[in-house]
């Protein structure tokens, strides 16, 4: 999409991850896996995470970059240990891609890639 002139953002809350895929641009919020645009029933705060984030569209002008918003889950980082209290149990990272199956390793490889929409090929 790059590509073809639509520009992309990356919202995540997986910071490593994201710094590996290494997308075109991305906004970083330090909250709990699943709450990537804020906290439910919190509209007000959406918004702002949302528009904060957008301005990565005009500031991040380096490929890769990652904008860290400033917003915080709360006062203190004790909601990271309750969510690893339960262990990391994903399998171990290697730096050469791993796939699920034989047609995503083509896929991937830019074997046969679906029709773009945006891109009308």
């Amino acid at each position: 999409m790059e590509a073809a002139g639509i520009p992309t953002l990356c919202m995540t809350s997986a910071l490593d991850i994201t710094r590996a895929v290494n997308p075109p641009r991305a906004a970083f919020l330090d909250y709990p896996l699943g709450h990537t645009t804020g906290k439910p029933g919190k509209p007000e705060l959406q918004r702002r995470i949302l528009v904060e984030a957008l301005e990565a569209f005009v500031s991040l002008a380096v490929p890769g970059s990652v904008k860290e918003l400033p917003f915080r889950w709360s006062e203190d980082e004790s909601w990271k240990d309750r969510a690893f209290a339960e262990g990391d149990e994903r399998t171990e990272r290697f730096d050469t891609p791993q796939y699920q199956n034989e047609e995503d390793r083509f896929r991937a490889e830019g074997g046969n890639p679906p029709p773009c929409p945006a891109c009308r090929t």
